[in-house]
């Protein structure tokens, strides 16, 4: 996707040197990072330099690699392998990259294994894009069907980021939306702003405003009224591990939107790769709730007068917060899951069918 006119992807190996766009820097200063370390890459993920299921589970690929330039040794491999998965709780994209690199590489000839794991964290990148791309084309077809029907721009409302910054290109939830900008279809996004870390202001809009696709941000609670009213068409989120059972656990607020939804007959998808299916935990009480530093509420950062960026503290010096970085929407309340594979209710048969 683009970024000032130029097409970049989220993450990519040159030099012996991991290449990653500074998240937290965005959308006010545009940084490309190296990660040269096994370290490195576990603070990338840890500071969400990286964020998105799919990208964390790249860039935790790429620390493996990392760690073989820095010491080529199994037990120095295995143990950057659990430092990786520990890196972050929730998303299962992490731990699945790792297992699936660490599946090519355990007691490999250390002479080829280097190219090995190049090799591998390379694929799991291009498999990344391939299947966010079918996601995209799968979910144009809800778009269409609505454009149909109305014959006006189509309005999704989409919460956190889900887009090609939190993949390797095109983006989750928000691949079906580029497919149909880039058809002619009109469409309008209504972008949750997404506190903590407002990654729905400082992120989705932002591609999007690279891409020239009409979206307006909004404080996360707005949502229930624009729905009441009518102005919004279908909802579109992604989701940073999914049950076999159907339920999500997504960004903090996703529930509370599909509740809205649900409420007031709005379509409520969910757009993932099979990556991010967790086909273990059977309930959804069992999946770790990741719970943030609290300063991720307190303080903000923007621009001053000066165009200098500065973090403010919003909250009084004695209040204290709880940062609960994700929550669970039940099944139940979601219309049906976009996947590589094409479009499955949320439920045990509907992923099963898909999914053998």
């Amino acid at each position: 996707m683009k970024i000032e006119g130029k097409e970049y992807r989220t993450i990519w190996f040159e030099n012996n040197t991991v290449k990653i766009i500074d998240q937290t820097k965005l959308p006010h200063q545009f940084i490309i990072k190296d990660l040269k370390t096994v370290k490195d890459s576990i603070n990338a993920i840890k500071k969400m330099e990286v964020r998105g299921a799919p990208l964390i589970g790249a860039t935790a690929a790429y620390g493996l690699v990392l760690s073989i330039l820095e010491n080529n040794d199994q037990s120095f491999l295995k143990k950057s392998a659990d430092n990786l998965i520990n890196s972050r709780p929730t998303a299962i994209n992490l731990k699945w990259a790792v297992d699936r690199m660490m599946k090519k590489l355990s007691g490999v000839n250390s002479d080829k294994i280097l190219d090995i794991a190049i090799n591998e964290a390379k694929e799991i990148c291009e498999e990344d894009i391939r299947f966010c791309e079918n996601i995209g084309l799968n979910g144009l077809k809800i778009i269409e069907e609505i454009y149909k029907k109305k014959n006006s721009a189509v309005n999704i409302l989409t919460h956190c980021n889900a887009g090609w910054l939190a993949t390797i290109n095109w983006g989750t939830a928000t691949s079906p939306i580029y497919h149909a900008h880039k058809k002619g279809i009109p469409v309008h996004v209504w972008v949750d702003e997404t506190r903590p870390r407002n990654q729905g202001a400082n992120l989705t809009s932002y591609e999007l405003n690279e891409e020239e696709v009409s979206n307006t941000i909004i404080a996360d609670n707005t949502g229930g009224i624009l729905m009441q009213r009518g102005e919004v068409d279908m909802c579109i989120v992604g989701t940073d591990r999914t049950l076999s059972t159907g339920d999500v656990a997504n960004k903090i607020g996703t529930y509370l939107k599909a509740l809205a939804a649900h409420d007031n007959n709005v379509p409520f998808y969910v757009a993932l790769p099979s990556s991010t299916i967790d086909w273990d935990i059977k309930d959804f009480k069992y999946i770790p709730i990741e719970e943030r530093n609290s300063e991720e509420l307190s303080h903000v950062e923007g621009l001053d007068e000066n165009n200098n960026v500065k973090k403010v503290l919003i909250y009084p010096k004695k209040s204290k917060s709880m940062n609960l970085a994700f929550d669970i929407t039940p099944a139940k309340y979601i219309t049906g899951l976009i996947t590589e594979k094409g479009i499955c209710d949320a439920s045990k048969d509907g992923l099963g069918k898909l999914f053998k």
